[in-house]
């Protein structure tokens, strides 16, 4: 799976920063340790060298081991000093055979070693005599603090990384803010808000690409409400030429017995294309008020009450109803359940039922019918405007405007809801409009 641009910018900062910061660690520790052990080892030296000069005087007297004993630093320091005729210690005991060989029998010499586990830094002298002075210095406090060191470095890294993490994520989201608005007004257009606009910004970069969007926004909402306008203003020119050719149509159709023939079937063709051309000049009004005007107050409607009275008003249809209230139009829910069931009417032989239940927050109003129902990959595009014959093997006569579905489409979104046709067992299609419930309270 893809990361998000932001998770990217903000892994970047984060192993940017540790990257940095760990090399930066690595350079103190390596120069902090190697100075303090640079310290320890002159210091050992020149206390040894010291101790040296001491141990010479008294090689040959009986007090050297109260001497020796003096010189010791610390409970963990040891002096040796190797004659040939025996070996003589103070301090912490140490075998001198865990002693490296090289160190005692060529000295001068030095380094660190391991004695008994413990670390221990090792200065050897010659004695004259064909003597050998060895002292160590305990290096236990000298490695804790290297540890500390170290652990407070590792922290320190790791907290730069976490925090170079948090800065990028934080640095992103400032930096994606003007995408996102842009991304939800671009979205609010698509779907259908054309005044939706970019908050001016005082950015020199961010208000040119504010200013480029609201102008074609603008021209786009401006052309969306000419083509509206225009539609408008044709439909209304329209219905009364229509007016008057419906007219004329129904008295010619009270007078069918009176044109046999060809001259019938003519008169029939033309009214039935003139009643279509009606309800279409209808259905653009509709588009074009819908297109004009802003979402209505809507007001808590009883569904099942609305549903009820309009079934009361058309050929009888079983309802099943639940109590439910919504909040919406009530003209526009009344259209969207008109369409429906002329859809029903016109592809299906009729709805078989008409019913509203309860979906959790929801509430679904369903329309089903007994015909071929709709085909899968059409079931988008019966939604769109001026999709006739689209619903294949559909019973009626198709004299439909293909802007019944586009209409309850379009009034469904303005209520806040959705729609979409299902299968229905064992036959038929079942077109839902599910809107958000305000109670069930009938």
């Amino acid at each position: 799976m893809r990361l998000t641009l932001r998770w990217r910018v903000a892994l970047a900062f984060g192993f940017g920063l540790l990257a940095v910061t760990s090399v930066l660690a690595f350079a103190t520790w390596n120069l902090a340790c190697g100075y303090m052990m640079r310290q320890r080892e002159a210091s050992a030296t020149r206390q040894a060298e010291v101790n040296v000069r001491l141990v010479e005087r008294s090689l040959a007297s009986p007090g050297l081991d109260e001497l020796l004993t003096g010189l010791t630093t610390g409970p963990d320091s040891t002096i040796l000093v190797i004659t040939p005729g025996g070996l003589v210690t103070a301090g912490r005991p140490v075998d001198p055979g865990l002693l490296p060989v090289g160190l005692v029998r060529h000295p001068p010499g030095g380094g660190r070693i391991t004695v008994d586990g413990q670390p221990m830094l090792a200065v050897v002298r010659p004695v004259a005599g064909n003597a050998v002075y060895v002292e160590l210095f305990g290096l236990e406090q000298l490695d804790r603090a290297s540890r500390f060191l170290s652990a407070a470095l590792i922290g320190g890294t790791v907290a730069s990384a976490l925090l170079g993490a948090a800065l990028g994520s934080w640095a992103s989201k400032r930096a994606l803010r003007p995408l996102a608005e842009l991304s939800s007004a671009a979205g609010r257009i698509a779907g259908g808000d054309l005044g939706a606009r970019l908050p001016v910004r005082d950015d020199p970069d961010l208000a040119a690409l504010a200013a480029k969007f609201n102008s074609t926004a603008h021209a786009l909402e401006q052309r969306a409400l000419r083509d509206a306008r225009f539609a408008s203003d044709v439909s209304h020119e329209l219905r009364s030429p229509l007016t008057t050719m419906v007219n004329a149509g129904a008295v010619l159709r009270r007078r069918r017995e009176h044109l046999p023939g060809t001259a019938g079937t003519a008169l029939e063709l033309l009214t039935s294309e003139v009643d279509r051309f009606a309800r279409m000049v209808v259905d653009l009004l509709e588009i074009s008020r819908a297109d004009q005007t802003d979402d209505p107050r809507h007001e808590e409607i009883a569904l099942d009450a609305l549903v009820r009275n309009v079934a009361a008003t058309r050929a009888p249809v079983p309802v099943e109803l639940e109590p439910a209230v919504v909040l919406g139009d009530r003209r526009r829910l009344d259209r969207v359940l008109t369409n429906l069931l002329d859809n029903a009417d016109r592809h299906a032989g009729g709805a078989v039922l008409v019913s509203v239940r309860r979906h959790g927050g929801h509430v679904r109003l369903a329309v089903e019918d007994e015909g071929p129902g709709v085909p899968e990959p059409l079931r988008e595009q019966v939604f769109e405007r001026f999709a006739r014959g689209v619903m294949a093997g559909s019973r009626g006569d198709d004299t439909g405007s293909g802007l019944g579905l586009a209409l309850v489409r379009e009034h469904v979104h303005r209520l806040g809801g959705r729609v979409w046709v299902e299968d229905r067992v064992p036959v038929g299609a079942r077109f839902v409009v599910e809107l958000v419930l305000r109670s069930s309270d009938g």
